[in-house]
């Protein structure tokens, strides 16, 4: 069995204010080819389908057209929503869907959906599993007769066992689990939403599976053994991911235990890139006559000066800089400055507060906020 896994599509994004739909699309039929090429059998899209809960119409027509390319290709394509999409959105029309062979994750009810797809090798069961928070199984299995008097999670990595664990996976036979979560350990980028750690699971949860087709961080890497794998993104979405290679992880499941990983490079329509120099350096032919200047650019500029009109004169030779920054010794000096007289303006509670905002993604209750206070006002006394 051949499958192949993608994740974080993000269709429907934009960035530094460019719509990425034309490079989406792009690359999506990209991926339509190495589908093909590679004679997968099926397709795994982990999570973040789209960029935003409520997609935009012309997104909702570019993952229609992919589905349906696949469907055509007899691909067969198991789906789950990640944290940006909305999971009763995606799971829309999926008893309609199963007639083609795509398989979307329902909303989080208490079970996990299976599904079996058979080989030479016997069976191979797919579990797909949408993006879950604590507060969603708590709602969900309170209610249910065999977790009375057990205790609900907390955490995320709590959340996660427990789910896994009503699973009730046969470990004789060759398992699959297609989730969106942030496993413990694993490299974030500047376009990845973080919520202070909190969201971690270890990925000793994940033992009972084969494979893990992992979603929701945007480079691509396994964690702890080869087969917990994060495919990443498939195109560049932030200027942290400018020296990554995107591509796709292609997974061929023989008898048990006998798994072989590869990956396929993908070739985006723009790359994206940094540039750094002078503007005199930027700007001269024998700097970017062998580059291709369409690409999406970050220019960072050297010049102590600023140079009027810097932004709409180098879209002349970048038509899509997206970026314009400057490094010079008075840049350097302002931002220590401006760093310094915040927080010189800022109460020690204020300081705290956004400490603790920072680290557990909420604010501090009145409580908290009181018992803070009194502690810091104790510990001022003492010095």
């Amino acid at each position: 069995m051949k499958l192949l896994h993608i994740s974080d599509l993000h269709i429907g994004k934009r960035v530094n204010a460019f719509s990425m739909l034309e490079d989406q699309k792009y690359i999506l039929q990209q991926i339509l080819a190495i589908a093909n090429e590679q004679q997968v059998d099926g397709v795994m899209i982990a999570g973040d389908i789209y960029d935003k809960s409520v997609p935009s119409a012309e997104a909702v027509q570019v993952f229609d057209w992919f589905l349906t390319e696949l469907a055509d290709q007899k691909k067969q394509v198991y789906a789950v929503s990640g944290n940006h999409d909305s999971a009763e959105r995606i799971a829309f029309g999926a008893q309609l869907m199963r007639d083609r062979g795509v398989f979307v994750s329902p909303v989080y009810h208490g079970d996990t959906i299976k599904f079996t797809m058979k080989d030479f090798y016997g069976e191979l069961c797919i579990y797909l599993l949408p993006f879950i928070k604590p507060a969603v199984v708590r709602h969900v299995l309170e209610g249910v007769p065999d977790m009375k008097d057990k205790p609900m999670p907390e955490s995320y990595h709590d959340a996660v066992k427990l789910v896994v664990e009503r699973m009730d996976v046969d470990s004789q036979k060759r398992n699959i689990l297609i989730a969106h979560q942030f496993v413990t350990g694993a490299g974030r980028c500047d376009s990845e939403v973080s919520v202070g750690g909190v969201d971690n699971v270890d990925a000793d949860v994940f033992d009972a599976f084969d494979y893990v087709a992992l979603g929701h961080i945007h480079s691509p890497q396994s964690m702890k053994r080869e087969t917990v794998r994060y495919c990443g993104t498939p195109l560049k979405y932030s200027f942290s991911e400018a020296e990554q290679e995107k591509s796709v992880t292609v997974v061929e499941l023989k008898e048990k235990g006998n798994i072989t990983l590869s990956t396929v490079p993908l070739v985006p329509l723009h790359d994206m890139r940094k540039i750094r120099g002078t503007y005199l350096e930027v700007t001269a032919k024998s700097f970017y006559q062998n580059t291709d200047a369409e690409d999406y650019v970050q220019i960072t500029l050297t010049d102590e000066e600023d140079i009027p009109d810097g932004l709409q004169k180098l879209r002349i030779i970048y038509p899509n800089l997206m970026r314009l920054e400057y490094d010079n010794s008075r840049m350097r000096q302002n931002r220590v400055i401006e760093q310094s007289e915040e927080m010189e303006q800022k109460s020690e509670l204020e300081l705290f507060a956004e400490f603790y905002e920072l680290q557990n993604n909420q604010k501090m209750s009145a409580e908290q906020t009181t018992f803070v206070a009194r502690l810091i006002e104790e510990c001022i006394q003492t010095i």
